[in-house]
């Protein structure tokens, strides 16, 4: 039974990390990585929470999670791709202002307002016979409706993205946008639509901390966890299947830290909580030369 609930643990945990990670890799696919995905977490997080709080409907706060993060990689975009800042910084940049939004936002409606901060959580929901296979029915099969999303999703994604033309343009883009934009295709509108994606994913990602994670938002909630889907793409070689196990490797990271804590070890809970952030940095070494990167990836793409 304890290694049931670690490894239904782990698909819980993996979830936002897979769902940031997926929009990540279309990002880049497509020539422009955004590092500011910890911001657009931390905006989908405190809207969801404050969408939950005051209207009580779970979808309504995931939909304006994914709008909120969508207006602010609109931003991003555009100073990446049409003014062509340089997209590290631009990225740095929103990870600031995700910060002090959501912290200000959190401050300003409940911090300093003394308003009872519980939100109601997605629940489980088993799904009839399958949730009873024994072994992998708890695990796979008894969880929230954005675990099952992302099970969905990853295919999806993945099939469009290697076998339809609208996948086949987007990684022409992000190998070599002047030949797309030879042949007709419009590259901004592409990167675009590729950055916007993935900033929706940014913010549902976010979303499920408060309102299926936990109940409550505080400030960094987050914790890190987009620049972890962030290492994860390039540790994945830029494809779909492997950030769906890279993120679960880092679920099961986060989720065997926090089993660890509860075993009360002599071990300080400090060092238990860096698991995920040193399971990171081998990721990083590990990957440096593991696959070549897009050829146009934080190149900014002159027309004409």
């Amino acid at each position: 039974m304890e290694l049931i609930a670690l490894l239904s643990a782990t698909v819980r945990m993996a979830t936002p990390l897979i769902f940031v990670a997926i929009g990540e890799t279309y990002s880049e696919r497509a020539g422009v990585m955004n590092i500011g995905l910890e911001g657009l977490m931390l905006i989908g997080a405190i809207t969801a929470y404050t969408a939950v709080f005051f209207t009580g409907s779970l979808f309504f706060g995931l939909i304006a999670a994914m709008l909120a993060a969508m207006l602010f990689g609109f931003g991003f975009a555009y100073l990446a791709v049409t003014i062509k800042a340089n997209q590290i910084v631009t990225g740095a940049a929103l990870n600031m202002i995700g910060l002090g939004v959501s912290g200000f936002i959190y401050r300003v409606v409940f911090a300093n307002t003394g308003i009872v901060s519980a939100v109601k959580t997605l629940p489980a929901i088993p799904l009839p016979f399958l949730s009873e296979i024994p072994f992998a029915g708890p695990i796979l099969f008894n969880q929230n409706a954005l675990v099952y999303f992302v099970f969905i999703l990853t295919p999806i994604t993945a099939f469009v993205l290697n076998k339809t033309s609208l996948g086949l343009s987007i990684r022409a883009v992000g190998e070599h946008p002047r030949a797309v934009d030879s042949v007709g295709l419009p590259v901004f509108r592409l990167r675009y639509g590729c950055i916007l994606f993935a900033a929706a994913l940014a913010g549902l990602g976010g979303a499920y901390l408060p309102i299926a994670h936990a109940n409550q938002f505080v400030e960094g909630l987050t914790a890190g966890r987009g620049f972890i889907a962030l290492t994860m793409v390039p540790f994945a070689g830029w494809t779909i299947p492997g950030v769906f196990l890279g993120g679960l490797l880092f679920g099961a990271a986060y989720a065997l830290q926090l089993r660890l804590q509860v075993a009360q070890l002599a071990i300080a809970y400090q060092f238990l909580q860096t698991l995920p952030y040193l399971l990171t940095l081998a990721v990083l070494i590990l990957s440096r030369n593991r696959t070549e990167q897009p050829k146009a990836l934080c190149v900014p793409y002159e027309a004409g």
